[in-house]
């Protein structure tokens, strides 16, 4: 792999590429406040300026932040986003890099965003978090299960704030479904139903010639080397989302592309963020791409199927919740809805009838006074710079977004090898003579390495 890296960095880079030994706990190097000069703002590198990047940037730029450097394995990409930086301060000071250790190097740069393919998550991950770095990971947080007991430990060794993106925590609507089951409105909870897409598989697609202006070898990364397909990163400005997520060797199918958001919020719901299930089975059908199951201490299952969004049966009712859909019913009333259907009629000619009014109308009857209240973000990003200011954990930390991906990964290994698994959420190991400790992880390709 090429690279432009200064002679005085040679050291430091080797041992970012091998993600070399914990660096001691660090504050960011500036303090900042609701009017503080631009001088004075967190200051940020962003890893992986796809369309979901390039999205969140703006929301970063737009709050107490500074951004000193992008980076990403396309030239016109990473130069585009530079421009757009610098149009936005108004002078041309943001640094394009195409390897992503220019950054991490950087000791001026507090924080960094990552919107890499899943299978450079764990990576720049870790090294920003040894070098004393925050970081803003989009979900799923890790390619497999080692990469998330891996970035467990680094947070707590290096004392830094992770934020995951998965920003369905911070809507009211999953928020006041979650409430309602944890305090038990709808009884005790039976199953879970969730929808999203297909498991992971091998990737196919056929050789295409390589296009000037990227880096693929650097794309590729620690994942086997292939013949270029511009499915999985087409070239310049993208309009859409790759199809690099579907396969096995750098995404996590359909069921860690939704599933990271829809199983986020069963955990949540379940009261399981720093647990997680103790079984999964697969379908019976071995050539199913839906019905699998996990199974959670108590028998509560959650069942990956084609419905609402996330769906919980409790004995005396049932919440269903999508982004900006919402149901609650009770003793077989429905007592609260709004659904794509109702949005689409009008909500049946009653304009004040929204989402956010049906949750309102649900929180305010039967969760005025409940025991349980969970945390509250109002908005994702926010609650991410709040943290690194206050040293808390924000809303998807990484307890959250390492367990949550391990549903995806146990989820995508059951239907790989259509086997039944026995799982310990506290150990973080296959038990009872089930499972592979190889499926944990993969090879990686030298010199990466987790």
């Amino acid at each position: 792999m090429k690279s432009n890296l200064k002679v005085n960095r040679r050291d430091f880079l080797k041992t970012a590429s091998m993600l070399g030994a914990a660096a001691p706990f660090v504050l960011p190097s500036k303090v900042w406040g609701a009017d503080t000069a631009p001088s004075n703002r967190l200051t940020m590198g962003f890893i992986g300026m796809g369309k979901q990047g390039r999205y969140l940037l703006n929301n970063f730029l737009n709050q107490e932040t500074r951004v000193l450097a992008v980076c990403d394995v396309d030239t016109t990409r990473r130069n585009d986003v530079k421009q757009k930086v610098d149009k936005h301060y108004g002078n041309q000071d943001c640094a394009a890099y195409n390897d992503f250790r220019e950054i991490i190097a950087r000791k001026d740069i507090d924080a960094v965003f990552i919107g890499t393919p899943d299978h450079w998550h764990a990576i720049p991950t870790l090294a920003a978090l040894r070098s004393g770095k925050d970081v803003y990971c989009e979900k799923p947080l890790t390619h497999n299960i080692h990469e998330a007991v891996e970035v467990l430990k680094a947070v707590d060794a290096n004392g830094r704030v992770l934020q995951t993106g998965s920003m369905q925590r911070s809507s009211n609507e999953f928020r006041v479904a979650c409430e309602l089951v944890r305090n038990g409105i709808i009884g005790e909870i039976e199953k879970v139903e969730c929808s999203f897409g297909d498991p992971v598989r091998l990737c196919d697609l056929p050789e295409e010639s390589p296009e000037p202006g990227l880096d693929w070898n650097l794309w590729c990364g620690p994942a086997p080397v292939r013949p270029y397909n511009s499915a999985l990163c087409p070239r310049g400005i993208p309009e859409g989302f790759p199809a690099w997520r579907t396969y096995l060797e750098y995404g996590s199918g359909g069921v860690g592309d939704w599933g990271a958001h829809h199983l986020d919020i069963a955990q949540w719901g379940l009261g399981m963020d720093d647990s997680g299930p103790v079984e999964v089975i697969p379908p019976a059908d071995t050539n199913a791409r839906r019905g699998a199951k996990l199974v959670y201490a108590g028998g509560i299952t959650v069942e990956h199927k084609d419905g609402f969004g996330i769906h919980f049966f409790g004995k005396k009712g049932e919440v269903l919740v999508n982004r900006g859909q919402f149901v609650l019913v009770l003793d077989g009333k429905t007592v609260a809805s709004f659904t794509e259907e109702q949005k689409k009629k009008g909500a049946s000619g009653a304009p004040e009838t929204t989402c956010s009014f049906e949750v309102q109308k649900a929180e305010r009857a039967y969760l005025a006074n409940a025991p349980i209240k969970l945390y509250v973000s109002r908005q994702h990003i926010t609650d991410f710079l709040e943290c690194v200011k206050s040293r808390k954990k924000p809303i998807t930390s990484e307890q959250v977004g390492a367990r949550s991906a391990i549903c995806c990964h146990l989820f995508n290994q059951s239907y790989y090898h259509h086997a039944r698994l026995k799982w310990d959420p506290a150990k973080f190991e296959f038990i009872g003579g089930t499972g592979d400790p190889k499926w944990l992880t993969r090879d990686y390709r030298s010199p990466w390495t987790v």
